[in-house]
């Protein structure tokens, strides 16, 4: 039974897994919304970023060096499809399909396992962790610190005229060819940093659960479109700035959603069922809404 104490608890726990998500949805929103691709590059990309940090973390590396090395690695990633899509002109959903296949042996041969432990060793949180907080609150503030990092550094880079083109590549790819806009290098620009942030995710959360798992990139471009989804339904029309800071909260939204569920007895294994199920409703709420308004104006007509 869902209580008030609960139903904090659980707002803390969705509210530090949502923020550590919200990079990865920060990244689909990327591809999916600026550049108006669909990248599946995501699914090898998170679980890259997390063997990667896990790897370094595990030889003696700085935890923030790690994180720093997972982001080169998304990168490379998105280089990769981004290669394939406009230089080789593999269609843009094969092309993520490809790396992402191809991601999934590379972690492999990263981490050198299909799982890789970081118990006892130093993360991010650690040093929160040391000042008495607990692993929740530590990874709230970690949270919080890197999604305005990110979010500040793309809202700045997209003031910028590489950055206006990238949006204007988005908008109207044959409009921005023909005013002279490198249309393939600016693709190759948002595919990296959309893997980049996509990695970043993986190793942000790897150290928060204690491992990074081959296999935890499975579904990952399901929980970034829910988020997206989510945030543009409750916050309609915003400037980008505002868009980045509602897809966070959509993030969190939707991992608060997803505790709710399983407080009711449902099985681990289900998660990527129900992350599909939340998906279907969100993409369907613009289309009640629609009809709702039009029965509610026929009515109102018809007096």
């Amino acid at each position: 039974m869902l209580t008030v104490g609960n139903l904090v608890i659980l707002f803390q726990s969705a509210l530090s897994q949502g923020l550590l998500w919200s990079l990865l949805t920060i990244g689909v929103f990327l591809t999916y919304r600026i550049l108006d691709i669909a990248d599946l590059t995501a699914e090898g990309t998170f679980p890259l970023g997390a063997g990667i940090a896990a790897l370094a973390i595990t030889k003696g590396t700085s935890p923030y060096l790690a994180c720093l090395l997972a982001f080169l690695g998304g990168v490379l990633a998105g280089l990769v499809t981004g290669i394939f899509h406009t230089k080789l002109k593999i269609p843009a959903l094969l092309a993520g399909i490809i790396t992402m296949t191809g991601l999934y042996s590379i972690t492999n041969r990263v981490m050198g396992a299909p799982n890789l432990s970081l118990l006892g060793s130093k993360t991010v949180y650690s040093f929160f962790e040391n000042l008495g907080l607990t692993k929740t609150d530590a990874a709230i503030i970690v949270g919080v610190l890197f999604a305005l990092l990110v979010i500040l550094v793309l809202h700045f880079f997209f003031k910028t005229e590489m950055g206006l083109a990238i949006r204007a590549t988005g908008d109207n790819d044959a409009m921005s060819e023909a005013n002279g806009i490198n249309t393939d290098n600016m693709k190759l620009i948002g595919y990296m940093l959309s893997n980049g942030c996509i990695a970043l995710s993986g190793a942000l959360l790897a150290q928060n659960n204690g491992y990074a798992d081959l296999n935890s990139g499975v579904g990952t471009i399901v929980i970034g479109l829910a988020a997206i989804i989510i945030a543009e339904v409750l916050f309609r029309n915003k400037p980008l700035l505002w868009r980045m800071l509602t897809i966070v909260l959509g993030a969190v939204i939707y991992r608060f959603i997803l505790a709710i569920v399983f407080e009711f007895d449902v099985q681990p294994s289900d998660i990527k069922l129900f992350s599909a199920l939340i998906l279907v409703v969100c993409l369907s709420l613009p289309q009640i809404r629609t009809s709702f308004g039009q029965r509610k104006a026929a009515k109102g007509g018809a007096k």
